[in-house]
């Protein structure tokens, strides 16, 4: 089964008291003094509590021996839970003509496929994301409509929610990650740059509050933006860092958001307004950067840089688009070759969170390796449940979903590439169905 990479590295060292002290004197400057004496500080033990990965297989689905014709997929690029357990699929590239929604039961039958590509409501130009609410409800980001389109829980067309504001003359995907509440709302959790959002998609045009503001390790000059033509986007782009500590997040059941935003082994857990209310730390040592690591991140980067690309459906872009591209690619590449770097490489690579309120925090792993880290499991009350290490059969690495009754779903493809998705059943050491967030404090 092929896993995308992580970045990073994982040990299991202890820091000294000293360095200890310092990090959190630095984490209790960016706070600010009055917030982080309202906060429940909770030390989880630096040794590793090693649990077993025998999860249990439920179904899978794929591959080039698929026996049902709808069970034939091309890319998938997206997988969610609705609250029946039912498993949706975003089917195909981005801008293919059999692109569409497939959607089975918990027991792995088919249920319904639903939306195209075209031009009209309810068919896509670029599907880039799928977000599916508790209800089943289906939002579909779409990158060249510059906007979402909604499905109702029976696949049927809704409406669509626009994002505000113009582009270059070709739209651009503007929420990456973006996590749905189950709260009852129609509401997500997202994040711009470095700001984390509550975004509503209940009318016809996206609104977003700030939720939370984490720490930002280059202060305003992340905070930039760019107002006129592509001359000034060019101008403005910013300058490029390695192995800046990236803003982790996901959506807690309680409302909240828990995430990370500096390089140590730190998770801040808000409640619903966006407050932080607890912080999780344990004490692992993030790897020195070396020159020899700073190779690696460069030519990473400058190959990532060169072999970005944009399709379009009915053939390539026009020629003034492909122009920009290349000078925007160009611009990057030169960005990468100047670029600068942190001291420490994150130790933190993703955090996810189950519908328990399960905190699945995976570690990092040596920059340029394909293997991925190992997960820290963290109960809702800051217990430290222990560590799972991935690089198995049923847990390969981080779940691309997590559904009710603890079933997770991991997206991966056989020996022809064709896609596959395994769906497991967590045991019950990791799986606290009963459990809820105790209230903040």
């Amino acid at each position: 089964m092929r896993r995308r990479s992580r970045t990073g590295v994982s040990r299991g060292s202890v820091v000294a008291a000293g360095v200890v002290a310092g990090r959190l004197a630095a984490l209790g400057a960016a706070l600010g003094a009055a917030g982080l004496q309202a906060q429940e500080i909770v030390d989880l033990p630096a040794e590793d509590r090693p649990l077993s990965p025998d999860l249990e297989l439920v179904y899978r689905l794929g591959s080039a021996s698929a026996g049902e014709e709808w069970e034939e997929f091309t890319s998938i690029s997206g997988v969610a839970f609705d609250g029946a357990s039912n498993l949706y699929l975003l089917d195909g590239t981005q801008t293919s003509a059999d692109v569409r929604i497939v959607v089975v039961d918990a027991a792995a039958g088919f249920v319904s496929s639903f939306g195209r590509a075209g031009d009209g409501p309810g068919e896509f130009r670029a599907a880039t994301q799928l977000v599916v609410w508790e209800d089943g409800q289906v939002l579909v980001e779409d990158m060249m409509h510059a906007g979402y389109h909604v499905f109702s829980p029976a696949g049927e067309f809704e409406r669509m929610v626009r994002e505000s504001g113009g582009g270059l003359g070709f739209a651009m995907a503007r929420r990456p990650n973006l996590r749905p509440e189950r709260t009852g709302a129609r509401t997500l959790v997202g994040r711009s740059r470095r700001t984390i959002q509550r975004v509503d998609m209940s009318s016809e045009e996206v609104e977003d509050r700030v939720l939370v503001e984490p720490w930002d390790p280059r202060g305003e000059e992340s905070r930039e933006g760019w107002v006129g033509d592509f001359d000034d986007l060019l101008a403005a782009l910013p300058e490029e860092w390695g192995f800046e500590p990236e803003v982790r997040f996901d959506a807690l059941p309680s409302g909240g958001v828990a995430f990370s935003d500096s390089s140590a082994w730190a998770i801040k857990l808000t409640d619903a307004s966006g407050e932080i209310v607890r912080i999780l730390r344990r004490p692992i040592r993030p790897l020195p950067v070396t020159d020899e690591l700073k190779q690696v991140e460069r030519e990473r980067r400058t190959e990532e840089a060169r072999g970005r690309t944009v399709n379009q459906r009915g053939g390539p872009p026009p020629p003034q688009v492909l122009a920009m591209l290349d000078d925007l690619r160009a611009a990057q590449v030169e960005a990468v070759e100047n670029m600068r770097f942190f001291p420490e490489v994150p130790v933190i690579a993703a955090v996810r969170t189950a519908w328990d309120g399960t905190l699945w925090v995976q570690r990092s792993t040596e920059p340029g390796s394909d293997e991925p880290g190992p997960i820290d499991v963290i109960a809702p009350d800051g217990r430290y449940l222990g560590t799972l290490q991935t690089g198995t059969a049923s847990l390969p690495d981080m779940p691309d979903a997590f559904g009710p009754d603890g079933l997770v779903a991991f997206i991966g493809a056989d020996n022809f590439d064709v896609p596959v998705i395994t769906v497991w059943r967590l045991p019950p050491a990791i799986r606290l169905e009963s459990a809820r967030p105790p209230p903040a404090r």
